[in-house]
């Protein structure tokens, strides 16, 4: 009679609640045939050998990123959530994380400890990246180092228009101290990142690939990314506004300072035009406002531009059936030299921010890591 009063809380806030499931305390499935059609809805049919097999496969992972990873013991996992042969059916993994009895509580922590790696894992390695890596890195890689000359005599680097021959620059021709391409994420340390993250709340992101343009200046930064738009290296339309970070300057007292210099025709060095900008922000430091996307893990001192991107990527089917696109983000980060050489002298600290992502992965596989401080 009560039950169109029965509804489960944390389901619900996970659907329309804006929680993620990573951080549902418990599942809520009664019985193998529940476990069977969960499975079934969330992608895998036990039935076939195939998906059998790769929940078994995630299940090992899975197993070896909290030991290896997180640096969980052995000893703490319990054996029968270990040894497949104990364990018998993956579908029982489902049913421990759903227990009540306080005699399984032990069980069903580590169940759900294991399934939110593994939910994680499987989002990760299912991805359009993790089947088309090669080509996504070409066509979003190749027009970016095109515009990028190494000059042998000399030794500097050159962000230049594609269409110039090598040696040739013209007015929009910027010298670099570096370009480096950002290497992609592999799939570990994609998981630590997604369960450290406070929003993780899906399964998004969006650093896999990415490039770093590292200027002389803050100025030339700004005019990096001049460039980018002028020679349609970026398409703007496709920045995704909500990931944009900027702690270097800040845009609007950028664009009042640049509009003066303009006005009055400033034909200063380099040097010059850098002081003046720095006097500037001096000036009014008080009331200034940065664009900075919070992030738990990264120190103050690391200042930059950063914006991702999406690139509309083309694939030909096999036996050239015809094409399907799809767009895919990168990262683009753009530092001055006076931060890049803070990156450079500061191992110790990229290493501590490190150890921040995984100490709140940890917590987030098993939230009761609080409790036992």
């Amino acid at each position: 009679m009560f039950q169109r009063f029965n509804f489960s809380e944390s389901v619900l806030k996970s659907v329309v609640g804006g929680k993620s499931s990573l951080d549902m305390p418990k599942l809520n499935i009664k019985n193998t045939a529940d476990a069977t059609a969960f499975l079934q809805g969330y992608g895998f049919d036990i039935e076939q050998e195939g998906d059998l097999k790769k929940l078994w496969y995630f299940h090992r992972r899975a197993l070896v990123f909290l030991e290896e990873k997180l640096g969980f013991s052995t000893t703490e996992i319990p054996e029968i959530l270990r040894d497949p042969k104990q364990l018998g059916d993956i579908r029982q993994l489902l049913l421990f994380a759903s227990s009540s009895q306080a005699s399984e509580h032990n069980l069903q922590k580590w169940s759900c400890a294991l399934l939110r790696v593994i939910h994680i894992f499987v989002h990760t390695e299912n991805d359009l990246f993790s089947s088309f890596s090669e080509e996504i890195q070409k066509q979003i890689l190749s027009p970016f180092q095109n515009c990028i000359l190494h000059d042998g005599t000399s030794g500097k680097i050159w962000l230049k228009k594609a269409s110039s021959l090598d040696g040739v620059f013209d007015k929009d021709s910027l010298a670099l101290l570096g370009f480096e391409i950002k290497p992609f994420k592999t799939s570990t340390s994609t998981v630590i990142k997604l369960l450290a993250k406070p929003d993780a709340l899906a399964m998004s992101v969006y650093d896999k690939l990415g490039v770093r343009f590292v200027t002389h200046s803050m100025v030339d930064a700004f005019r990096v990314v001049r460039f980018l738009v002028n020679e349609n290296l970026i398409s703007y339309p496709h920045i995704m506004p909500d990931q944009s970070s900027n702690n270097l300057y800040p845009i609007n007292l950028f664009c009042e300072v640049a509009k003066q210099l303009k006005d009055a025709k400033f034909t200063g060095t380099d040097e010059e035009v850098e002081s003046y900008f720095k006097a500037k922000l001096e000036e009014q430091k008080h009331s200034v406002e940065y664009l900075r996307k919070e992030n738990f893990f990264s120190g103050p001192d690391y200042k930059f531009i950063k914006f991702i991107s999406r690139k509309l990527i083309r694939l030909t089917l096999p036996d050239k059936k015809g094409q399907f696109s799809f767009f895919f983000p990168y990262e683009i980060q753009i530092m001055d030299q006076e931060s890049h050489q803070k990156v450079l002298s500061g191992p110790a600290e990229h290493q501590a921010y490190k150890e921040r992502q995984r100490l709140a992965a940890r917590r987030r596989v098993l939230p009761e890591l609080d409790e036992r401080k």
